[in-house]
Protein backbone atom coordinates (compact mmCIF):
# COMPACT_ATOMS: atom_id res chain seq x y z
CA UNK A 1 0.00 0.00 0.00
CA UNK A 2 1.34 3.41 -0.92
CA UNK A 3 1.13 6.01 1.83
CA UNK A 4 2.40 9.50 2.43
CA UNK A 5 3.06 11.40 5.62
CA UNK A 6 1.90 14.91 6.38
CA UNK A 7 1.56 17.16 9.40
CA UNK A 8 -1.23 16.28 11.81
CA UNK A 9 -4.34 18.43 11.38
CA UNK A 10 -7.01 19.07 14.00
CA UNK A 11 -9.50 17.23 11.79
CA UNK A 12 -7.34 14.05 11.96
CA UNK A 13 -7.81 13.66 15.69
CA UNK A 14 -11.34 12.24 15.51
CA UNK A 15 -10.06 9.49 13.21
CA UNK A 16 -7.09 8.76 15.48
CA UNK A 17 -9.39 8.62 18.51
CA UNK A 18 -11.67 6.10 16.80
CA UNK A 19 -8.72 4.01 15.62
CA UNK A 20 -7.15 4.01 19.06
CA UNK A 21 -10.39 2.74 20.59
CA UNK A 22 -10.88 -0.22 18.24
CA UNK A 23 -10.85 -3.22 20.63
CA UNK A 24 -8.51 -5.52 18.70
CA UNK A 25 -6.08 -2.69 18.00
CA UNK A 26 -6.03 -1.75 21.68
CA UNK A 27 -5.44 -5.38 22.68
CA UNK A 28 -2.57 -5.78 20.22
CA UNK A 29 -0.93 -2.48 21.17
CA UNK A 30 -1.31 -3.46 24.85
CA UNK A 31 0.69 -0.51 26.21
CA UNK A 32 -1.97 2.14 25.81
CA UNK A 33 -3.39 4.97 27.87
CA UNK A 34 -5.05 3.87 31.12
CA UNK A 35 -8.42 4.67 29.59
CA UNK A 36 -8.27 5.07 25.80
CA UNK A 37 -11.91 6.22 25.81
CA UNK A 38 -11.09 9.30 27.94
CA UNK A 39 -11.41 11.91 25.20
CA UNK A 40 -10.18 14.77 27.40
CA UNK A 41 -6.96 12.89 28.21
CA UNK A 42 -6.57 11.96 24.53
CA UNK A 43 -6.96 15.60 23.45
CA UNK A 44 -4.54 16.82 26.14
CA UNK A 45 -1.93 14.23 25.08
CA UNK A 46 -2.15 15.25 21.43
CA UNK A 47 -2.12 18.98 22.20
CA UNK A 48 0.96 18.62 24.43
CA UNK A 49 2.88 16.53 21.89
CA UNK A 50 1.96 18.68 18.90
CA UNK A 51 3.49 21.68 20.70
CA UNK A 52 6.71 19.86 21.61
CA UNK A 53 9.38 20.62 18.96
CA UNK A 54 11.22 17.38 19.85
CA UNK A 55 8.23 15.28 18.78
CA UNK A 56 7.78 14.48 15.10
CA UNK A 57 4.11 13.61 14.54
CA UNK A 58 2.72 12.64 11.17
CA UNK A 59 -0.60 11.59 9.76
CA UNK A 60 -0.38 8.55 7.50
CA UNK A 61 -2.49 9.15 4.39
CA UNK A 62 -3.52 6.44 1.94
CA UNK A 63 -3.72 6.42 -1.84
CA UNK A 64 -7.26 7.85 -1.91
CA UNK A 65 -6.64 10.52 0.71
CA UNK A 66 -8.01 8.44 3.57
CA UNK A 67 -6.39 8.72 6.99
CA UNK A 68 -4.68 5.40 7.56
CA UNK A 69 -3.18 6.23 10.98
CA UNK A 70 -0.31 8.12 12.51
CA UNK A 71 3.42 7.73 13.10
CA UNK A 72 5.75 9.62 15.40
CA UNK A 73 9.20 9.88 16.94
CA UNK A 74 9.55 11.16 20.49
CA UNK A 75 11.92 11.25 23.43
CA UNK A 76 15.25 12.78 24.35
CA UNK A 77 18.14 12.49 21.85
CA UNK A 78 19.69 9.42 23.47
CA UNK A 79 16.34 7.62 23.77
CA UNK A 80 14.40 8.55 20.61
CA UNK A 81 11.57 6.09 20.03
CA UNK A 82 9.19 5.42 17.15
CA UNK A 83 5.51 4.73 17.53
CA UNK A 84 2.72 4.20 15.04
CA UNK A 85 -0.93 3.24 14.92
CA UNK A 86 -2.62 1.99 11.79
CA UNK A 87 -6.38 1.65 11.56
CA UNK A 88 -7.49 -1.98 11.64
CA UNK A 89 -9.11 -1.77 8.21
CA UNK A 90 -5.62 -1.21 6.77
CA UNK A 91 -3.86 -4.09 8.55
CA UNK A 92 -2.15 -6.65 6.34
CA UNK A 93 -1.82 -4.28 3.38
CA UNK A 94 1.70 -2.97 4.02
CA UNK A 95 0.55 0.40 5.37
CA UNK A 96 2.52 0.18 8.62
CA UNK A 97 5.71 -0.87 6.84
CA UNK A 98 5.37 1.91 4.27
CA UNK A 99 4.56 4.52 6.93
CA UNK A 100 7.51 3.51 9.10
CA UNK A 101 9.91 3.62 6.16
CA UNK A 102 8.63 7.11 5.25
CA UNK A 103 9.08 8.22 8.85
CA UNK A 104 12.64 6.91 8.93
CA UNK A 105 13.39 8.96 5.82
CA UNK A 106 12.11 12.08 7.62
CA UNK A 107 13.88 11.48 10.93
CA UNK A 108 17.61 10.87 10.58
CA UNK A 109 18.25 10.34 14.31
CA UNK A 110 19.99 7.07 15.15
CA UNK A 111 19.83 5.03 17.17
CA UNK A 112 16.04 4.81 17.33
CA UNK A 113 14.14 2.47 19.59
CA UNK A 114 10.76 0.77 19.42
CA UNK A 115 8.70 -1.41 21.72
CA UNK A 116 6.02 -3.99 21.06
CA UNK A 117 4.08 -6.52 23.05
CA UNK A 118 6.00 -9.78 22.62
CA UNK A 119 2.90 -11.46 21.15
CA UNK A 120 2.32 -8.68 18.58
CA UNK A 121 4.07 -10.49 15.74
CA UNK A 122 2.70 -8.12 13.09
CA UNK A 123 4.25 -5.05 14.65
CA UNK A 124 7.53 -6.83 15.34
CA UNK A 125 7.71 -7.88 11.66
CA UNK A 126 7.02 -4.30 10.52
CA UNK A 127 9.86 -3.01 12.68
CA UNK A 128 12.25 -5.73 11.53
CA UNK A 129 11.47 -5.00 7.85
CA UNK A 130 12.57 -1.42 8.54
CA UNK A 131 15.89 -2.60 9.99
CA UNK A 132 15.09 -2.70 13.70
CA UNK A 133 16.64 -5.57 15.65
CA UNK A 134 15.31 -7.08 18.86
CA UNK A 135 17.87 -6.13 21.52
CA UNK A 136 16.18 -7.27 24.71
CA UNK A 137 12.98 -8.22 26.48
CA UNK A 138 11.23 -6.50 29.37
CA UNK A 139 8.04 -6.92 31.32
CA UNK A 140 5.64 -4.08 31.84
CA UNK A 141 2.08 -3.35 32.87
CA UNK A 142 -0.19 -3.26 29.82
CA UNK A 143 -3.24 -1.14 30.59
CA UNK A 144 -5.14 -2.62 27.66
CA UNK A 145 -4.81 -6.10 29.14
CA UNK A 146 -4.89 -5.22 32.82
CA UNK A 147 -1.75 -7.21 33.59
CA UNK A 148 2.01 -7.33 33.28
CA UNK A 149 3.14 -8.82 29.95
CA UNK A 150 6.31 -9.49 27.99
CA UNK A 151 7.57 -6.72 25.74
CA UNK A 152 10.37 -6.63 23.17
CA UNK A 153 12.64 -3.64 22.72
CA UNK A 154 14.08 -3.11 19.25
CA UNK A 155 16.88 -0.83 18.07
CA UNK A 156 17.66 0.74 14.71
CA UNK A 157 21.26 1.87 14.39
CA UNK A 158 23.22 3.07 11.39
CA UNK A 159 22.64 5.94 9.01
CA UNK A 160 19.39 4.94 7.36
CA UNK A 161 16.30 2.84 7.97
Amino acid sequence: MDVTLRDVRDSDLAVFYAQMNEPEGVRMAAFTAKDPSDRAAFDAHWARNRLDPRVVMCTVVGENGEIVGHAAVFGPPEEREVTYWIGREFWGRGAATAALRELLDVVADRPLYARAAADNGGSIRVLQKAGFVVTHNERGFAHARGEEIDEVVLTLSGLSG
